[in-house]
């Protein structure tokens, strides 16, 4: 459920996950932006703006001198405490659910024009009409590869996606088939997951092939050049915050996704 908080007129508004920010730019309304957190990246002017830190780990301090009447947040936000200090010295607090699908986005657009009183209706049927034309031509594609996704921003500790992730609503959207099933969230990479998983594609982040210093040294990983993606050298590399953040570019991540794949 989202917690709808109207806002007469938010003159100071923070805006902390990269989808949130990118509805407000779309909504018109960066004017009212103080700062944002470290994940608004897109469009590039929200990266210009004061920063509030990880929005995991914000702080009371750092938020409040900013002076802000409106924080706009998914549920990722916190820790609570900071979020519930910031509602008790008078802050409005909208949050969004995080939920890994197109109508979770159509919730936090609707959830954010109302806490900015701004219309919301022509944005709504932009993103419904590129969602249906998305869904349209993945449909056209025949196979559903196996795709293996491997999330590493360190570079020291890879881990590998399960059901109920982004990852695995991403593929399962652009028409590919998640190549590890029966496991819940992220779990350690190991030789013997991946070689029985057997996947066709293997799938990072750029940021994360970064980290592992490039595509050598992620097929060093246990077991991943013994796969089939491995042997071929099929690695589908995307940046993160477009392939997993579930905002009002999904339409294009997914068809991205899904030309990349087949």
């Amino acid at each position: 459920m989202l917690a709808l908080l109207p806002s007469a007129h938010a003159a100071r508004v923070i805006s902390i996950g990269g989808s949130m920010t990118e509805i407000v730019y779309l909504l018109g309304a960066e004017k009212e932006l103080v700062a944002v957190d470290s994940t608004s990246q897109f469009p590039a002017a929200a990266s210009k703006l004061p920063q509030i830190g990880y929005q995991r780990s914000l702080s009371t301090e750092g938020i409040l001198a900013l002076r802000p009447d409106l924080v706009l947040a998914t549920a990722d936000a916190g820790p609570p405490v900071v979020l519930k200090q910031l509602q008790q010295v008078g802050v409005k607090l909208n949050q969004a659910q995080v939920q890994h699908t197109a109508e979770n986005v159509l919730e936090k657009i609707r959830l954010i024009s109302h806490a900015l009183n701004l219309p919301s209706t022509s944005l709504e049927q932009q993103f419904q009409r590129q969602w249906q034309s998305t869904k349209t031509k993945v449909a056209e594609y025949g196979s559903h590869p196996k795709v293996l996704f491997i999330l590493d921003h360190s570079g020291t500790s890879s881990m590998i996606a399960g059901d109920q992730t982004a990852a695995q609503a991403m593929i399962d959207y652009a028409g590919g088939s998640n190549a590890v099933r029966g496991v819940t969230g992220y779990k350690p990479l190991t030789a013997e997951a991946v070689i029985m998983a057997a996947p066709a594609v293997i799938l990072i982040s750029q940021e994360g092939l970064d980290a592992i210093g490039g595509v050598d040294k992620l097929l060093q990983r246990p077991g991943l050049s013994m796969t089939p993606a491995g042997k071929t050298r099929r690695i589908v590399v995307m940046d993160a915050a477009y392939l997993l953040g579930f905002g009002p570019r999904l339409p294009q991540a997914v068809l991205d996704l899904a030309t990349k794949i087949h």
